[in-house]
This record gives C-alpha cells, structure tokens and sequence, in this order.
C-alpha cells in the first residue's frame, strides 16, 4: 500500500523547527504533539458517517455524526507516547494501548518490553503512533503482535521514515497504511535516520 506522505503547509513548518538541534524539550514535545494531531486529520478521513437528526435554534435539521466504528491508538514507548496527545484532541474517546519496545544498539533489533491492549481490541480500527520509522523493526513488530490479536484494520502514523525503513514495513505488512510527514534521505552506519531530528524519544523527555 503507497504510503501517505504529509505535504501539508504546517507540518513542514513545524517539522523544521523539531529538527532544529537548538529546540529544547518543552518545545519539542508540543511540537511534536501538533504535528500528530495534523497528521491524525488525515489518517481519520475515511472514517464513516451516518446521518443524525437534530434541532438547531432555528429548525430541525440532519447533520452527519461517526458511525460508530471505535478506534484505538497505540503509541510504541516511549517516543510513541509524545504523539498520544495530539491524537486524542481529535478522538478523545478514542481507547488506548501501549507496546514497550527499545532498540538494541549493537543489533539494532526491537527487544519488547511490554504490551498492554484494551481487550476488545479486535473490535476496533488501531492507530499505532510512533516519531520514528528508521529501521523498521519495532514497527512491524509491533504491528504483528496487534495483528495475533485479531485485528483487521491496522494503520500506522510515523513523523519521520527512512527509505530502508518503509520499504521494511512495506514488505512485512502490505495491508498496513503508513501516514508519513517527511521520507529522509537514509539510514547512517548506526542505523539513525539521515537527516532526521536525533533520538526522538530523549528530545521528548529531556533525558539526553
């Protein structure tokens, strides 16, 4: 499935002031946090619609309301969880789960962590949420483990992707759509994305 590159006025503003090195956490975090609910505009389009009748100030009228398709987001942790605000503005009933997932700097494989789902998570259309698509490998990872669960309608929200990355996701899950803010250029010898905005998750929490 071709991914949905972002190509939005506001998010490629935002995004070059989150690559910026010179942009402190605070800032980072509520950037990061826009740009997610922007994108997740987007990623909800294709949500369905029902009519609904109501009555205005002035008359009875028939107005459109969702049909109740539920949704859950899934941020990856921990970069995963500065998109999570952003994304419930727009859907806050929305329900929530979290995959723990850290990358291992010599084999720059996911190693999982943890993984807590809302129980009728079959029921529901997930978003998984995470800054980063670099190597690939939490992502497809994270997308299985959702998937052994049941789940038919999977998408995924990344603000930054490699090609070596999306190309992975692509192969591994060809039924997932990728909603994407900026394709970088490519992966360097340690696996971090080129030019990219460093690690996401230490820019989020201040803690590099």
């Amino acid at each position: 499935m071709k991914p949905f590159i972002m190509e939005h006025p506001l998010i490629q503003h935002k995004l070059t002031i989150l690559r910026d090195k010179n942009t402190g956490s605070r800032d980072f975090r509520a950037l990061t946090s826009e740009i997610a609910t922007l994108m997740c505009y987007e990623a909800t389009r294709d949500l369905p619609l029902v009519d609904k009748e109501i009555e205005t100030p002035m008359c009875k009228a028939v107005g459109k309301e969702l049909s109740g398709r539920k949704l859950a987001f899934v941020p990856i942790l921990r970069a995963g969880m500065g998109m999570l605000e952003g994304v419930l503005t727009l859907v806050p009933a929305a329900k929530v789960g979290h995959i723990g997932l850290y990358r291992d700097h010599e084999t720059a494989q996911p190693i999982e962590y943890y993984c807590k789902l809302p129980s009728d998570i079959a029921q529901r259309e997930v978003i998984v949420l995470d800054p980063m698509l670099a190597t690939g490998g939490s992502a497809i990872d994270a997308i299985t483990q959702i998937k052994e669960r049941g789940v038919k309608n999977i998408k995924f929200m990344c603000i930054i992707a490699a090609p070596e990355g999306m190309k992975a996701l692509e192969e591994a899950h060809p039924d997932v759509q990728v909603y994407c803010g900026a394709l970088d250029e490519k992966l360097n010898e340690d696996k971090y994305i080129i030019p990219g905005l460093g690690d996401a998750g230490d820019r989020i929490f201040g803690t590099k």
